[in-house]
């Protein structure tokens, strides 16, 4: 009887520890997937303000051409300007007199609006 009582200690306690064992295991391997995660956080962090960096470069380049862009147009707009200033006014002189047709809609609009 003390030798079945004694197997049945040993096997108890055998589970216990395999027990132990096995949730001590997971318990390790969870922390090390955590350790894992906190030591790539910088990493990804540090890709991701790259990428922001990359794309605050390319916008700033972009923004730049796009104010060259608009600096020509508005010298553009103010030749096309002075030009017509100057047909109209030597139309006049001659007495001709443009009818609605000649003038663009947006034109009529903002000459309308000031806008």
């Amino acid at each position: 009887m003390v030798a079945v009582l004694g197997t049945i200690g040993t096997v108890l306690g055998g589970w216990f520890v395999s027990r132990a064992t096995s949730q001590a295991a997971a318990a390790t391997a969870r922390a090390n997937e955590a350790a894992a995660r906190a030591a790539a956080e910088p990493d990804a962090t540090r890709a991701g303000l790259e990428v922001l960096q990359a794309s605050l470069t390319q916008v700033a380049k972009e923004n730049q051409e796009t104010r060259a862009e608009l600096v020509g147009l508005r010298a553009l707009l103010r030749a096309y300007s002075w030009t017509v200033d100057r047909l109209i006014t030597r139309m006049d002189r001659a007495g001709i007199t443009p009818s609605p047709d000649d003038v663009h809609e947006l034109v009529r609009e903002h000459l309308g609006t000031g806008q």
